[in-house]
């Protein structure tokens, strides 16, 4: 298998048993024989789920299974599995899934989805490569068409309807992001139960719904080509559901470092969001509501609780390493990050407003 910027070989003790993995695919009719070598490589990118990518014959697929010793909470294979095949007749920006294993073979849940080629921004790609201010431009469009399109999607006509309880939505969040933070909190951080205590103070009371994504950043679209002005796929859709949109803009607007940002926020929350020709998070909200033709009010709320939910995120990974149930070494400095996010929401509160917080 070629090697890509995207993927490495697999870490030590995430190996995936090859021979079983070939009857699963014949098992399933995705490949013809099962005399040939299945090359498998690892995708580098993400903290969440596991994702490889299988090669065998002249096809490709990418397999999907939660983390060695992670919760089952929010690595709910068999509902994103599900969320991907309802939604793919509706929404073109969806992968194609071919198979679902309950158990089985790797003895936790998989499944299998196509390998969509394209373009995947991540913050390390952005380094290295000297992409223009203008083009940045088009990229930002064009990742914000795709996130106002994803509220758009119909997602009763898709039979989602009960992939999430709209009603009562924020109050949970706000609640339950709390609840996981303090379980799996290390060490003391000031700014955490303080952002909590605002939050359940400060929080909507009426909103929209829709189906949100949860996770929607640049390294989770794959864009058609270095065009940069059609998405190909999104990826990681671990935590869609349905809910208030505008949470699902506060995430992404949590993970959404500026060039204005401190360096130590650059460092980190590391983005490609940092290069010069991308908007600010008070331009890409004015972007939103002008694209949606919705309001966006509350705006302060919403990156707040973006920020402690990318906070709370980073913690539970952090806690993960801590207690050796992983040992990739990109996850030893999050327990920094999660601070960072908590005093970050806490100086935003401070000031009252989401750009130039320090």
């Amino acid at each position: 298998m070629e090697e890509t910027s995207n993927t490495r070989s697999v870490r030590p003790g995430e190996e995936l048993p090859k021979e079983k993995i070939i009857q699963f695919l014949a098992k399933h009719h995705l490949i013809g024989g099962t005399k040939d070598e299945l090359n498998i490589r690892q995708f580098a990118n993400g903290y969440s789920n596991l994702t490889y990518l299988l090669a065998y014959q002249d096809k490709e697929f990418v397999l999907r299974r939660p983390p060695f010793s992670a919760p089952k909470r929010g690595h709910d294979m068999e509902r994103e599995y599900r969320v991907l095949k309802q939604l793919n007749p509706f929404f073109e920006s969806t992968p194609k899934v071919f198979a679902f294993s309950a158990a089985g073979i790797l003895g936790v849940p998989f499944y299998l989805m196509e390998h969509v080629s394209g373009e995947i921004l991540t913050a390390k790609r952005a380094k290295t490569e000297n992409i223009a201010p203008e083009t940045f431009m088009t990229i930002a469009a064009t990742w914000l068409d795709g996130f106002i399109d994803l509220h758009a999607i119909d997602y009763r006509a898709a039979g989602l309807q009960d992939l999430g309880r709209p009603q009562g939505y924020v109050s949970r969040q706000v609640t339950n992001w709390g609840k996981q933070y303090l379980a799996a909190a290390t060490e003391e951080v000031a700014a955490a139960k303080k952002v909590m205590k605002w939050m359940e103070e400060q929080q909507p009371k009426h909103y929209d719904h829709s189906l949100i994504h949860n996770d929607f950043k640049y390294d989770n679209v794959v864009f058609k080509d270095n065009g940069w002005t059609e998405i190909a796929a999104i990826l990681d859709w671990e935590m869609c559901t349905l809910g208030d949109p505008l949470m699902d803009l506060g995430t992404s607007l949590g993970y959404w470092t500026t060039a204005q940002d401190p360096e130590f926020m650059k460092q980190g929350l590391p983005s490609p969001t940092v290069m010069p020709g991308n908007p600010s998070r008070s331009e890409i909200v004015q972007q939103y509501a002008v694209k949606s033709g919705k309001p966006v009010d509350n705006i302060l709320f919403y990156y707040v609780y973006g920020l402690f939910k990318v906070a709370v995120i980073a913690q539970q990974i952090y806690y993960r390493y801590q207690h050796g149930h992983t040992s990739d070494p990109k996850f030893a400095q999050l327990n920094k990050a999660s601070a960072l996010c908590c005093t970050t929401a806490w100086q935003a509160i401070q000031k009252n407003k989401i750009d130039h917080l320090y």
